[in-house]
């Protein structure tokens, strides 16, 4: 069976750059590559991978590009340019040449603005996106899903994909209302979740497979299993789990799939959303 890990990141550490690595999170303060994950990958069984944006500037999206370009098993990128841009239709075109650009991401948990994504800029943004044939990754904290849920519905036609669950807070316990927003943003087919992130929204030193079990029967009781896909948010899960972990939760949690479902999370979702 084969296995994409659609969600991790490279980085070359910059600490005046990468003010979003606090000091408690030390361990991420060094230099992330495609040469670092590629024996992790091969020793996990993946065949390749999807890297997604950390940085939101121009140069992340040509620096992911070319590390693309240099490895096989890099399958596709996830970029950022400014939705907001008066010239984003030119930038959109002018990267029309990168067949491993699959789309785009922009930080919307950090925003002040916690509805960016419905102004009228951004969503004019979304709507060229959709005309270029890209998808988008949202990103946001759960006090802002009732926003994405606005977004998803007003672009029926767009490929969404919501990072990380949404980021339930597992730490404490809170699922309710999390889990309504959930079931309320999976009745659009044309949004697909993550598996991925939630070690880092549970307890990072004290975690157990336990926590996580409500939050992923919610996930795939809305979602089913055609549209989540697995993620293991490397190297930033290193802050609370081990690639390993990561994957054996996932492993055991879909050990009572069909091989059909088990393969459709593990591979053919994320190949399907991202056109790998």
């Amino acid at each position: 069976m084969s296995r994409i890990d659609s969600h991790q990141h490279f980085w070359i550490y910059q600490a005046e750059r990468d003010t979003w690595i606090s000091d408690k999170e030390g361990i991420l303060k060094d230099d992330f590559m495609p040469e670092h994950l590629l024996p992790i990958l091969t020793h996990y069984g993946f065949e390749g991978c999807v890297v997604v944006q950390a940085d939101q500037s121009d140069e992340e999206t040509l620096f992911q590009l070319k590390n693309a370009e240099a490895h096989s098993f890099i399958k596709g990128v996830v970029g950022w340019v400014d939705l907001q841009a008066r010239n984003l239709e030119d930038k959109l075109a002018g990267y029309q040449g990168y067949d491993k650009l699959k789309g785009f991401r922009h930080i919307l948990q950090g925003e002040q603005d916690r509805a960016l994504m419905l102004r009228p800029a951004f969503k004019k943004g979304i709507e060229l996106l959709g005309k270029h044939g890209y998808t988008y990754d949202i990103l946001v904290f759960r006090d802002q899903l009732e926003y994405a849920e606005t977004l998803v519905a007003e672009f029926p036609d767009q490929p969404f994909v919501l990072d990380h669950l949404g980021k339930p807070d597992i730490k404490n316990g809170k699922i309710s209302d999390w889990s309504r927003a959930i079931k309320a943003l999976a009745k659009y087919e044309n949004l697909y979740c993550k598996a991925s992130g939630m070690v880092t929204e549970a307890d990072l030193s004290n975690w157990k497979a336990t926590d996580f079990k409500p939050y992923l029967d919610v996930l795939f009781e809305a979602f089913g299993t055609d549209r989540v896909m697995f993620g293991s948010d490397w190297p930033v899960c290193r802050l609370a789990a081990t690639y390993g972990q990561v994957t054996g939760l996932m492993e055991d949690y879909t050990s009572s799939f069909s091989k059909q479902e088990q393969e459709q999370f593990w591979s053919g979702n994320a190949v399907r959303f991202y056109k790998l």
